[in-house]
């Protein structure tokens, strides 16, 4: 059976519907053909270069990214600029790319829910619910079952994630009871987490003085970085993904990128 662009949009958009995106994000098909017939499906967070290439390599025609590589419209697209040489690239070589980004942190079973159920939390309320559908919005708070300290809870994401550093705020014996997590930057959702109650807020790309107030008025932060606090969920987003056209009967193979990497290095 065949499997056509507009198929694929179809199938994200029932699982992330575009109307769940922040008002300032982009989603949807970045670049390509709604019409044209899908070979193989290539899931990363970004659309690098070395992703494109990944692409190639692997025999793939379609690309879904978490970030938007259109996320502000060029007023040109050139080999000048990065942005116009990935474009330039991805036309040449037919490929399409699909960008499913706050809609997907958004959604149910997206992203926020991803996150939080990897490390090991089974109920939650959203922090930034919207208006017409429950349990949909971005950020997730959870109350815990039994208290931690902040020293424990900070082991547990780094176990739970796989990340082998982490940047937090707070005494290490705090007792935490309860937990605000806000995947990809969590600046603009912070306070309102605090306002929900929150002892400690598990985020990324967080700014020193934002949590340099938040610690003094006595809750925690755990930056656990933008590329850390995302790609785990990505890459169960894969792996429904290609679940999911199983059960409808498709053969066309998803690869989880081998070349996602943050651009960040720690010593």
């Amino acid at each position: 059976m065949s499997l056509k662009v507009k198929d694929l949009m179809r199938i994200m958009e029932e699982y992330a519907p575009l109307n769940y995106k922040e008002d300032f994000d982009n989603v949807g098909l970045m670049v390509g053909d709604e019409e044209s017939e899908v070979t193989s499906i290539l899931v990363s967070l970004d659309c690098t270069m070395d992703v494109v290439e990944e692409g190639k390599e692997k025999g793939c025609n379609f690309i879904l990214t978490h970030h938007p590589l259109l996320f502000l419209k060029p007023k040109t697209i050139t080999k000048s600029t990065l942005q116009g040489r990935k474009i330039i690239e991805l036309i040449k070589n037919d490929i399409n790319l699909y960008s499913s980004h706050t809609n997907l942190d958004s959604t149910k079973d997206g992203i926020n829910d991803l996150i939080t159920k990897l490390l090991d939390f089974d109920s939650w309320e959203v922090i930034d619910e919207k208006p017409y559908e429950e349990k949909v919005g971005i950020g997730r708070m959870v109350t815990l079952s039994s208290l931690v300290t902040l020293e424990d809870l900070c082991n547990k994401v780094k176990s739970a994630l796989n990340i082998p550093t982490l940047k937090y705020s707070g005494g290490e014996n705090t007792i935490i009871k309860k937990v605000a997590i806000i995947n990809g930057s969590g600046n603009d959702f912070l306070f309102k987490a605090k306002e929900l109650g929150a002892d400690c807020i598990i985020t990324g790309d967080t700014t020193y003085h934002y949590v340099s107030d938040l610690n003094e008025e006595g809750v925690c932060v755990i930056d656990i970085g933008h590329f850390e606090s995302e790609w785990p969920g990505m890459q169960l987003v894969g792996v429904w993904l290609q679940n999911k056209l199983k059960l409808m009967g498709y053969d066309n193979r998803v690869y989880i990128s081998e070349k996602s990497f943050s651009p960040y290095k720690y010593k």
